[in-house]
Formats: structure tokens, C-alpha cells, sequence
């Protein structure tokens, strides 16, 4: 491709929207441009590496036994009320109607849509197993569009779907579809991590990982072993109270007694001297209109999707300021669980302390020598808190975990009967039984994993993109186009390439060599070929981004540089 010829427009300052490093890199190298929040469109060099990455996807789902299938965007709401998801997913379903007023969604997920075509293909045992896959465009109606391509309301992704006639089939599938996304984030060059994760609006009856690419501007915070390969999502992530901090002998602790205190943790470590790991926080929570309480300890937060999980329930939430005067008598801080006429849910580390401060329940003041077991009933103990930094790992023991911020880039679920129950998608088996098919599903944000790519891979002049997904591989940099012998040179040097099948862009522009300098910095091809002043020697100075080298050879040796790496 020439440069001259290429619709790109690099630029030297972004909107101040643009707040994260890839946004602001993407649009500044035009590979893509706003249309509106959350909506953008793809120029010729980011639709190229949409490209690159997709034929990764495609190689890696078709090498794993997976069928390519196109679905429509448009569904009908009758398949998301059938499914019972149009009211979870709510005001993030785009919505519309044709002219005969029936409503619509444009597709943010699939599953309704596969199950229904599934249930009307596939009848008998015989058909299954199968998986399909598509690439298509998405629709989110995002609250708050964010972080360029990372959050958006339009974005593309790959979506597959398993059917299985049993559970050891999905187990199958499943392995099948983690190993093929361990390939393809391997290849597009991602630091990335594996973690169990909660299914949230997609649902199922197994289990599901999130595939998270490490960044600091993750929306997600992961726990990582530093000793095994345990990670998990902070929302999934369990964890090991030591047997060591179980309680003493209770004789030897005193009678709680009630004193004068400040209303918050950080007023009663400090008034105190205390840590916060001394103190039992009393949060009251509603399920349905039932009251409980929750006991953590004050250095700890609670974990609402574990809470939810052990409950049963995701209808979760932390009682308002006038619910917690009207049951307990006293406002929110000096809540406490001695004379609490609730259900206590305790959370294991809380369950572990020999001895604590709770409040008193009466206003100004608190507890000290609050003992677990003897002064508040620990018949409900779970796993009720977010893991934090130094938290023993669940997995081995041996190591600590470590908190990460990562972006998602892939989740895996296994589904079950989630949606072929609800649909009717069912099998006969050999002696004839009627019975549901077990479904998985498996997502790859394309658009978001090209904009988390750029997020990992940039320098101080723009973006470094790995050799598999650059939109070019080599990049001609000719620095006169008013010298014969340079002109020459770069376009031999263009031509052999192409005759070679590398994939080159030759910056043929009457420019200065400072802006193709600045350009080729920003837009980020690995290797750069510089055809300048040594161009009547037949030499080119070969540069690569992704080593930060520099060096000058004759044009035989740069070609067989770059056709053999």
C-alpha cells in the first residue's frame, strides 16, 4: 500500500475524552474516529488489524471443531421474555420496532437466538456434539460510554455455542474452547490471565472464566497466587482463613463491656490505637424484603456475589439509613451483633478472631472483648468478603495473593440447561428419552481486545503492535521523494516485498522527514526501512520497534531479516 494513497490522518492531540493510553493512541495514529459515544469507525490500517485478529480467532475455532454461522442483529423481544432475560439485561438492550410496531432488540449476546435455530436443526442424539461461532457487530446501550473501544455501545465480537447430549460432553467442549483461547491470546501477544469468574447476566449451571488481559486501567481486579497458576476474579476469588487464628481459650477473655467511642473504623483506630482487623463491622442487608445481617471485619469489605451465592439469590442490597434506625434502634456505625435480633451471616475471618470491637448498638458507643461463638451465635459462617493483597492462596496454601487490575477480553460458560430448558431446544437419545441439550457459550471481544493490545503495547512515540496483528509488517520510510536514487531504491525494495508476500506500506509522500518519522512512530509497524542517504550503496537503515534497534544492511540482508523472523 502507498502511504499517499492510505485514508489515514495521524494527529497531533486527542479530545480530552480520550483518557485512557490506547484511546488516545488508536485516534491519534487513524485507526479509528469517533462517531458518537461509544461508536466508532474502523480506518483502513484499524480495520486491518481487526482483520489480522479475526483470522486468529476463525484458525484457532475451526482447528477446535467449531462451524461458522452468520445470526441476525435484530431480535425478536419475544425470544428475551421467552428466555427470561429482557428485563435482567433492561436499559442496556437496545431497543426498536418495525412498522407494524412490534418490538425488537439489536443483539448484545446470542444465546436466545443459536438456541431457537439449534431447536429447530437438531433433533436426535446423532447430531450432537456441535459447536457454532460467529463474528458479528454487537449493541449495548452502555450508561456510560468509556475508555474508547474498551466500553462500548457498537463493538464486534466472536460469540461460539456448544451442544452437548450430558455434562462429560460440555466438560469436553469447554477444555476444547479454553485451550483455543489460550492459543489465541498467546498469539495476538497479550499478558494475560485465566480466572474463575461469576457468569452474571449470561447465567448457567457450571462454571465460567473470564480471560483477562493484565493493565492498570482494568475495569476488573483479579487475585493472583504468586506460587501456583490459581487466579480468579476479586468477585470469585475464595479465601483460606488459617487454622492458626481460630479461637483461644475463652475463659481467659473478659466479659465485653460498653464505652464512649467515635462513630467510624478510622476514628476508633485511631482513638483506640487499634487495627482495623480488631474491629467486627455489622452491615444490615435486605433479600426480598428479609432482613439479615452480614459480620466482616473492618479492614474487609463484603463480597455481594458470594453473599448472593450462598443465599441463593442475587436480589441483594444493603439496607438504607431509615430501615437500619427502624430495626436496630440506632444509626448506621454503631450497629452490633450481640443483641442483634437478626440472622448473622459471619464471614470466616470474623469467625476466626479471638476477640474483637463490634458496636454496642446504642448511639456514641461500642463493645471491646467481643468474643465469636460466645457472644453472638456463629451458626452461619461462609466465605463472605473480598480477598485482598497478602490473603493466602485457596489453591495451594503455599502462596499469597497478589491483586491485579485486568480488562476482559473473553469469558467462557458453561450453560447447562440455562436456555435450551427455557427454549425447548431439546434431544431423543438412543432409547428414545426426551431430554434438554447442555449448552455452553464462549465470548471474545474482538474490537476491545485490539483496543487492550494497543493498552500493552506502546512507547513513548506511539503504538508498538506485535508482528502478528500490525496492520503491515514493514514500513518504507523514503526520505526524499526528489532524489532518483532514493525513489528507486524504495520502490525495488516495495515491489520485491510484495512480490514476496509481506505486507508493506510504502510512505511515498512528499513530507518531511521529521513527519514520517513522527507517523511511522505513531502508527507502529514492527520493522521500519529507512531508504536515505546510503540509498547509492544499496544500504537502508533497518529498524525495529519491537527491539528499539537500529542498524544498517544492504537491502539483501534486510529482505532475508524479514522474510525469515
Amino acid at each position: 500500500m502507498r502511504q499517499r494513497d492510505l485514508l489515514t490522518t495521524t494527529l497531533r492531540e486527542t479530545s480530552a475524552d480520550a483518557e485512557t493510553i490506547n484511546h488516545q493512541l488508536l485516534l491519534r495514529a487513524g485507526y479509528i474516529r469517533q462517531l458518537a459515544a461509544g461508536i466508532y469507525t474502523y480506518l483502513p490500517l484499524g480495520r486491518r488489524v481487526l482483520r489480522k485478529i479475526e483470522e486468529i480467532v476463525r484458525k484457532e475455532m475451526d482447528a477446535a471443531g467449531a462451524q461458522e454461522i452468520l445470526m441476525p442483529s435484530m431480535q425478536p423481544t419475544e425470544l428475551w421474555k421467552e428466555s427470561e432475560r429482557y428485563d435482567v439485561y433492561g436499559q442496556e438492550l437496545m431497543k426498536l420496532q418495525d412498522r407494524h410496531k412490534r418490538e425488537f432488540v439489536l443483539g448484545p449476546t446470542h444465546e436466545e437466538v443459536v438456541t431457537t435455530l439449534v431447536r429447530g436443526e437438531i433433533s436426535s442424539y446423532k447430531r450432537l456434539p456441535v459447536t457454532l461461532y460467529q463474528i458479528q457487530t454487537k449493541f449495548r446501550d452502555e450508561r456510560r460510554p468509556r475508555s474508547g473501544l474498551l466500553r462500548g455501545r457498537e463493538f464486534l465480537m466472536k460469540d461460539a455455542y456448544s451442544f452437548d447430549t450430558d455434562w462429560e460432553g460440555l466438560d469436553d467442549s469447554y477444555v476444547k474452547m479454553f485451550s483455543a483461547y489460550q492459543r489465541i491470546f498467546a498469539r495476538c501477544g497479550l499478558d494475560y490471565r485465566a480466572v474463575h469468574a461469576d457468569s452474571g447476566a449470561i447465567g448457567g449451571e457450571g462454571g465460567s472464566h473470564e480471560f483477562m488481559a493484565l493493565s492498570d486501567i482494568g475495569e476488573d481486579t483479579i487475585a493472583v497466587c504468586s506460587h501456583c497458576d490459581y487466579a480468579a476474579n476479586l468477585e470469585q476469588a475464595e479465601v483460606r482463613t488459617h487454622a492458626a487464628d481460630a479461637n483461644s481459650d475463652l475463659l481467659e477473655i473478659p466479659t465485653y463491656e460498653k464505652f464512649h467511642t467515635p462513630d467510624t473504623i478510622d476514628e476508633l483506630v485511631k482513638g483506640l490505637n487499634i487495627l482495623p482487623e480488631h474491629i467486627i463491622k455489622t452491615l444490615i442487608y435486605a433479600d426480598e424484603g428479609q432482613l439479615f445481617a452480614v459480620l466482616v471485619r473492618g479492614d474487609h469489605e463484603v463480597n455481594e456475589i458470594k453473599l448472593g451465592q450462598f443465599l441463593g439469590t442475587s436480589d441483594l442490597a444493603l439496607a438504607d439509613y431509615q430501615t437500619v434506625q427502624d430495626v436496630t434502634g440506632v444509626e448506621i456505625g454503631f450497629v452490633g451483633p450481640t443483641e442483634l435480633l437478626l440472622p448473622l451471616y459471619v464471614d470466616t475471618a470474623v469467625a476466626a478472631m479471638s476477640q474483637g470491637v463490634s458496636g454496642a448498638g446504642e448511639k456514641d458507643y461500642h463493645l471491646r472483648n467481643v468474643v465469636p461463638g460466645r457472644d453472638f451465635s456463629l451458626e452461619r459462617i461462609g466465605d463472605f468478603r473480598n480477598a485482598v493483597e497478602g490473603d493466602s492462596c485457596p489453591s495451594c496454601g503455599e502462596g499469597v495473593l497478589h491483586l491485579h487490575k485486568g480488562i476482559e477480553i473473553g469469558h467462557v460458560f458453561k450453560l447447562g440447561r440455562r436456555y435450551s430448558d427455557k427454549l425447548g431446544a431439546s434431544f431423543l437419545d438412543a432409547a428414545g428419552n426426551k431430554k434438554s441439550i447442555i449448552m455452553g457459550c464462549y465470548g471474545i471481544g474482538i474490537s476491545r481486545l485490539m483496543a487492550a493490545v494497543a493498552e500493552q503495547n506502546y512507547d513513548e512515540e506511539g503504538l508498538v503492535w506485535p508482528a502478528s496483528l500490525a496492520p503491515y509488517a514493514v514500513h518504507i520510510l523514503l526520505m526524499s521523494v526528489k532524489d532518483k536514487e532514493q525513489v528507486a531504491l524504495a520502490e525495488a525494495l516495495y515491489k520485491q516485498l510484495t512480490q514476496l508476500g509481506v505486507q508493506t506500506l510504502l510512505d511515498d509522500r512528499d513530507e518531511r522527514a521529521g513527519v514520517k518519522f513522527k507517523d511511522s512512530g505513531l502508527i507502529g509497524i514492527p520493522v521500519s526501512l529507512i531508504v536515505g542517504k546510503d540509498a547509492a550503496m544499496q544500504k537502508v537503515q533497518y529498524m525495529s520497534r519491537l527491539t528499539n534497534t537500529k542498524e544498517v544492511l544492504d537491502i539483501s540482508e534486510a529482505i532475508m531479516r524479514i522474510t525469515t523472523s
